[in-house]
């Protein structure tokens, strides 16, 4: 948590057939200008609430447990991701700027926000006394405070994903977001929303055995993936994204999390979009050490540059379909590729041969 100043700095953002989401888009403002549609600030809401609770310091379970079950906006993982990100589970850490505690709330806001909830000893027991250095209360605060800016948030009518913005929200303050209409442009910000929302992949164990296959389907790609079970990153790519054939397809929905409630025409759907469903992939098969930009129009600038002779299994293909890259998908193989093609549609095979697809400009790029 930070008492940074708030700043009236206005943000647009770049849509294609995703929206863009916290990472790169600085560089978007300035390297694409205004592609489609513009909206601010929108990125998915993550699903993710089960917990893994073997990679939470045991005294501390029952206490990010607890504090996962106050409001729907707040999960478990979610608490568990935010205290690695304040203090790297110390609960005697001390930031510069006097922030105190487990999960670093400055005096001013512990003075109004404090919780007494346990006893110094661990005790689920109040001692009576409200203390930032006691975990059980500043978790059981953390994410009170959480639930109320998710509701100030929700009060600004501004739009976008209220997780996101709830975070961005307690390090830069609800001002400074409503003042921007969305998270606000600062470095720090941005960063701090992006590690947490990433690492609830870790707190949360989505995702992360890449071979699990949540569908239980197989395309008709399969036969033209050479070996599928190398471990190539390439294959590994091709074997996440797989394990999403059959979700909806949800514009704005989705992310390195998973699939999640979209935006508009994609508000009242769970699934990914485009270049949801290339992060996602990407990201885990890399171990969640690689997190492409949330839009198309950057995820083609990133990577490896690859002749389209030159296609393997793994690498991303992105399509201009409406004057800019604003399609992606995964090449399989056998000039096959998985993607999310529209509103109404799932996470499906197609063919590069399809006259569509065949007749739009297309670039490759390879990762891993």
């Amino acid at each position: 948590m930070s008492g940074r100043t708030a700043r009236t700095r206005p943000v647009t953002l770049v849509t294609g057939c995703a929206v863009l989401g916290l990472v790169g888009s600085l560089v978007a403002l300035s390297v694409l200008g205004a592609v489609g549609q513009e909206e601010q600030d929108i990125a998915p809401v993550g699903l993710v609430t089960g917990l893994r609770s073997d990679l939470v310091p045991p005294e501390y379970v029952r206490w990010i447990e607890r504090a996962g079950d106050l409001c729907p906006e707040v999960s478990a993982p979610l608490v568990a991701a935010q205290i690695e990100a304040e203090s790297g589970w110390n609960p005697k850490a001390v930031s510069p700027a006097r922030a105190e505690g487990l999960s670093q709330f400055i005096p001013g806001t512990w003075a109004t926000w404090g919780v007494d909830a346990a006893g110094k000893d661990g005790t689920p027991e109040p001692d009576g006394v409200a203390d930032p250095f006691t975990p059980g209360d500043a978790i059981m605060t953390q994410a009170r405070y959480d639930c109320w800016l998710a509701d100030k948030v929700r009060e600004m009518g501004i739009g976008g994903d209220l997780t996101r913005l709830m975070l961005a929200s307690y390090n830069a303050g609800p001002g400074a977001v409503q003042q921007a209409g969305g998270v606000p442009p600062y470095p720090e910000t941005q960063g701090y929303v992006t590690r947490i929302i990433t690492l609830m992949t870790k707190y949360s164990g989505v995702g992360t055995s890449g071979t699990s296959g949540k569908s239980g389907t197989s395309g008709p790609g399969d036969s033209a993936e050479p070996g599928a079970a190398d471990g190539s990153f390439g294959n590994r790519v091709v074997a996440n994204a797989k394990e999403w054939l059959g979700t909806p397809y949800s514009w704005g929905g989705g992310g390195p999390e998973g699939p999640s409630l979209g935006f508009a025409q994609g508000a009242g759907t769970v699934g990914f979009d485009c270049s949801s469903l290339v992060q996602n992939a990407v990201y885990h098969a890399s171990g969640g050490r690689l997190l492409l930009p949330r839009v198309s129009q950057l995820q083609v600038r990133s990577g490896k540059a690859v002749a389209r002779d030159d296609l393997r299994p793994g690498d991303v293909i992105g399509f201009q379909l409406n004057g800019s890259y604003d399609h992606i998908g995964i090449y399989l193989g056998g000039r096959q590729f998985i993607h999310a093609p529209k509103t109404g549609d799932v996470v499906k095979i197609s063919n590069l041969d399809e006259q569509y697809y065949a007749s739009k400009p297309q670039t490759v790029r390879r990762f891993g």
